[in-house]
């Protein structure tokens, strides 16, 4: 790579911890996405269960998409 590339450490503090919030945010979403498709039976799911998994892990797409289509009633 040339020069143009920066270091976590380089970012103004500002950046970091806007960075930092969100990635946490991403984790929260994620992870209440997954402990909600294990908890949830298979009939209260839109679509197989496996592919939402997947989809979890698609930055907040995914688990937002869970939350609002990928759930059945409730």
């Amino acid at each position: 790579m040339t020069g143009s590339s920066k270091r976590f450490s380089d970012l103004p503090t500002r950046s970091r911890a806007l960075i930092i919030v969100g990635a946490v945010a991403q984790f929260i979403l994620q992870g209440a996405a997954l402990r909600d498709l294990k908890r949830r039976p298979a009939g209260q799911v839109n679509g197989p269960k496996p592919l939402w998994v997947g989809l979890s892990f698609v930055n907040y797409f995914g688990p937002i998409a869970y939350f609002v289509v990928g759930r059945k009633g409730s």
